[in-house]
């Protein structure tokens, strides 16, 4: 089997707008839709049988919610790529789910050609920013207290560390952060974990807005 094909599942409870993304990846020879589901419930069902690389996933579903699933997905299944596919355009959810470990955040008006080209970036490099996302991270930081400050300056990170977080907010992947660095890809991913404990974040958007708070990298 090619190494490089991207396998996925499909969350949402509306089955033509399924049938419609369905079609549009499956133009894509590199993508393949190894599951389909109606809400969270029924993905934890598929889980325990398929090991997808991506899931593409709706917030408002009934029986269990996007919200839900996903903190069940990154606490049970925290190597699967989690793309939020929604209606929902407001920035405090988007900031939600991208601290929850959401991989990236589009809007269902999001055109066919956009929604693969972020399946295959998170498929690549964990995460994909877009206009979106970025937006809604930078507004999130501007309105945030500034009291958490002094934790802030009490965490101590190495150069080595800071040299990988600021090439992780370039959007390099882990294996152009490995070769750059000179490590090898796990112990990439090993410091990458660390900087997730040390900085008491849960995700890369959480990286990235302790990177911005702390000076390391500009808005």
């Amino acid at each position: 089997m090619d190494t490089d094909l991207i396998k996925l599942i499909l969350i949402d409870d509306h089955s033509l707008f399924r049938n419609g993304v369905k079609a549009s990846l499956q133009a894509h020879k590199d993508v393949k839709i190894i599951g389909e589901a109606e809400n969270g419930v029924q993905l934890l069902k598929l889980l325990k049988e398929l090991s997808p690389d991506v899931i593409l996933l709706d917030i408002s579903m009934p029986v269990m919610d996007g919200i839900v699933t996903l903190q069940n997905v990154k606490e049970l299944y925290p190597s699967i790529k989690v793309i939020i596919l929604t209606m929902h355009n407001d920035s405090t959810m988007i900031n939600r789910m991208m601290e929850l470990g959401a991989n990236s955040y589009l809007t269902k008006e999001i055109g066919a050609e956009s929604i693969y080209e972020t399946v295959v970036g998170v498929y690549k490099n964990d995460f994909h920013f877009n206009e979106l996302t970025n937006k809604a991270l930078l507004g999130g930081l501007r309105n945030k207290s500034f009291a958490d400050a002094h934790r802030i300056s009490e965490i101590k990170l190495n150069q080595k560390e800071i040299q990988i977080l600021k090439l992780m907010c370039e959007e390099k992947s882990t294996k152009e952060i490995s070769d750059i660095v000179e490590l090898s890809p796990r112990t990439i991913e090993a410091i990458r974990d660390n900087l997730k404990i040390k900085t008491g974040t849960k995700s890369m958007a959480g990286l990235i807005m302790y990177a911005v708070k702390s000076g390391i990298v500009d808005q």
